[in-house]
């Protein structure tokens, strides 16, 4: 059972920072240096300076990023930068953006969710983690005690009725407000009502939990529980280090978009389509479409036509030739047989296939560095001219369907998870409209 609950966030007082767009930022692990130096630019109280505190000079050490960000997050409070909510709520959080020339509203809300290890209960996780970004994120955790992010959960809800009760009871209500880099706009409106919370409870008990985003965060929840319990003993059950600040949006919802995660590989010379042919023929059957960076979309384009997660479109840098590669039965055959311990969904996964059978098996490519992901076609046509971050071009280019929300569900319900970087679900949800804190 998914146990959700209101909590008494803290949030910014818009009569010290002013538009609270100049204090928001995206995600930790989207945002370059060149990002980080422009939000620190942007406002003195900007949530950079939390979820990605840079260096300074001077500094003895690494820690000192993570209790410089503590500092920041203790003094905003004090002076009265960031208030507390009086009551426990639950904060329903739109986005309205556009895609392809069409717009869109995500609606969903943000709660805690109580955190049970993944394995162990109705919470699921679809995506790799890596150790050195949960060190890093429960560095900082043990500093700031909060969460200073939350997680993005999606939970099947055909009728959509969790998300009906909240727009209900804010009905007429006016949000808070404010526009990212991106021009996405995000709105927030607390809800204290304990009925309507408690009725939103009623109908989340029985659903799973998918983590779409976040899985780091999530697991470094788990870890700092389990820090504390070694510190101090067992947490009373009201403790809020037993749960985590989570986004929940219906996966039935009209503004949920996955796009694709294509890649721009390094570590490896930059391949021919006569080398790529000669490798990977057998397993599977290779149209030459066009030539030259620009021609992404093109193959773009007949991959969103197919809409088979077994057809990659793949640029040779050597002689700039596009492939399109279909698998074909002996490539079933052979990527059974090199995944034999993972179920038929995740082997019919694109991302799968592209890098357990191409790059591991075919290309025999292992242990490259962690590739350039990239999600607009139009992306990988400026990074394939300007080659990678040291301008030479990149071994190989992949354009790859995205995992859907039916993958996500089913491979995660067996226990399995996807390779790194599946999905990609626009848009990112911002940072700063919420903390929620792990203190006690």
């Amino acid at each position: 059972m998914v146990q959700i609950e209101g909590f008494a966030g803290i949030r910014y007082d818009l009569g010290h920072v002013g538009a609270l767009s100049d204090v928001i930022a995206p995600p930790y692990d989207v945002i370059d240096e060149a990002m980080r130096d422009q939000l620190y630019k942007q406002h003195p109280a900007n949530v950079v300076r939390l979820i990605l505190n840079r260096a300074e000079p001077g500094d003895a050490s690494d820690d000192d990023r993570y209790k410089r960000a503590a500092r920041y997050f203790k003094q905003w409070q004090r002076e009265g930068v960031l208030l507390e909510e009086v009551d426990p709520a639950v904060y329903v959080y739109h986005q309205l953006f556009e895609y392809e020339g069409q717009q869109f509203t995500r609606r969903g809300f943000m709660g805690r969710l109580r955190l049970e290890p993944f394995g162990e209960g109705q919470v699921y996780p679809h995506e790799q983690t890596h150790a050195a970004a949960k060190a890093d994120r429960l560095r900082l955790t043990q500093a700031c005690q909060a969460n200073l992010s939350q997680i993005f959960a999606i939970y099947p809800d055909a009728e959509n009725n969790a998300q009906r009760i909240l727009e209900t009871a804010i009905e007429g209500d006016t949000p808070l407000e404010a526009v990212d880099h991106l021009g996405v706009t995000h709105r927030i409106w607390p809800v204290m009502d304990p009925l309507v919370i408690s009725e939103l409870q009623a109908v989340m008990g029985p659903q799973p939990a998918y983590v779409a985003d976040g899985h780091h965060r999530y697991e470094t929840a788990c870890n700092y529980r389990q820090y504390l319990v070694a510190e101090q003993g067992e947490l009373p059950s009201n403790h809020p280090a037993n749960g985590i600040m989570s986004m929940f949006v219906s996966m039935q919802d009209a503004g949920m978009i996955v796009l694709p995660t294509h890649r721009l590989l390094t570590g490896m010379p930059a391949l021919s389509s006569s080398q790529l042919t000669a490798a990977a023929s057998a397993c599977f059957d290779l149209e030459e479409l066009a030539t030259g960076p620009a021609a992404a979309d093109e193959v773009w384009q007949q991959i969103e036509l197919e809409g088979a997660q077994g057809v990659l479109g793949l640029y040779c840098p050597a002689d700039e030739r596009w492939l399109l590669a279909r698998i074909n039965d002996q490539g079933r055959e052979k990527m059974a047989e090199v995944a034999e311990g993972q179920s038929s969904e995740w082997q019919g996964l694109g991302v799968s296939i592209l890098h357990r059978l191409l790059i591991d098996t075919l290309l025999a490519a292992r242990d490259l560095p962690k590739p350039d992901y990239v999600h607009l076609v139009d992306e990988v046509v400026a990074g394939l001219k300007q080659g990678d971050s040291d301008g030479r071009p990149y071994g190989l280019a992949a354009l790859v369907m995205p995992a859907t929300l039916d993958h996500i569900r089913e491979i995660s319900h067996q226990g399995e998870r996807m390779p790194a970087k599946s999905t990609y679900f626009y848009p990112k949800l911002l940072s700063g409209l919420v903390f929620h804190r792990l203190d006690g």
